[in-house]
């Protein structure tokens, strides 16, 4: 249905694989379905290397061309607001960095280039983490997410079955649950996306006179390109926000439908 299509959420990203998948579905939130195959289609692995000395990472650790190098040197508060890496001298340029204390539970992870790990993160596969992306500390990352780059998933902040368009950002004690973010996404601190229908209700959706019924047992929020939420604002199963939408600070979002830039409060 043209009014609940991909384009009227995002712009095309710039990964392919993501290009695709947004290609291939009629209404949005049919992306909620294949957000695993994509992820195991695209991904990459590369930690491999990392976890020959353990899961459990016990030393500062790039990876660099595919290749894990240990005991590097770091700085994390660099000029640019990024980090910097080296080993003997030799900067690292384009490495990723894992952080003791990280905890990758298997091979089936992909970490791009300047993506940061830090301490006491722990990330289970299929998951792809894009370039520049950042997974802080104490996130717990659960699977089939894919972070396009340059994303967050932030301080205890939790993931799973969840897309992340470039630049999405999940910063403090968020719950991303079958989610998409669209480009430049920026999730106030404690917003949580919630996930499971207390009820066996189908879904309804509305939009310039039409209106969709959808049955899906796992439904979040989907959010268009550049929304923004408050502090502590909630999201109950099955919301669709347009772009430009913003979210006032302790507000519960209902399910359903809201239309571009619209300002979402508590009556």
């Amino acid at each position: 249905m043209e009014c609940f299509g991909p384009d009227k959420f995002f712009n095309t990203p710039e990964n392919k694989h993501l290009a695709g998948m947004l290609a291939g579905v009629e209404c949005v939130w049919e992306l909620l379905l294949s957000i695993k195959k994509t992820v195991r289609d695209s991904i990459a692995p590369n930690v491999s290397g990392v976890i020959k000395k353990g899961h459990l990472v016990t030393e500062p650790t790039a990876i660099l061309n595919g290749q894990a190098i240990y005991g590097v040197s770091f700085q994390l508060d660099a000029p640019d607001g990024h980090f910097v890496c080296w080993k003997d001298s030799e900067a690292l340029v384009g490495a990723a960095l894992i952080l003791p204390g990280a905890l990758l539970a298997d091979e089936l992870i992909e970490i791009g280039p300047g993506a940061l790990v830090e301490t006491g993160a722990m990330i289970k596969g299929p998951t792809i983490i894009g370039p520049g992306t950042e997974v802080r500390q104490g996130a717990y990352v659960r699977g089939s997410v894919f972070a396009e780059g340059g994303c967050v998933i932030g301080h205890s902040t939790e993931a799973k079955n969840t897309l992340m368009l470039k630049g999405a950002k999940a910063g403090h004690f968020a719950y991303l649950g079958d989610s998409v973010l669209g480009r430049d996404v920026n999730l106030g601190a404690g917003t949580k996306l919630a996930n499971l229908k207390m009820v066996g209700t189908p879904f309804r959706f509305e939009a310039n006179g039409h209106s969709k019924l959808v049955n899906l047992h796992k439904f979040g929020a989907i959010m268009g390109d550049k929304v923004v939420t408050g502090c502590n604002s909630v999201t109950n199963p099955g919301v669709l926000l347009s772009p430009g939408c913003k979210v006032l600070p302790n507000v519960t979002v209902k399910s359903g439908h809201y239309p571009s830039n619209t300002l979402v409060r508590n009556k």
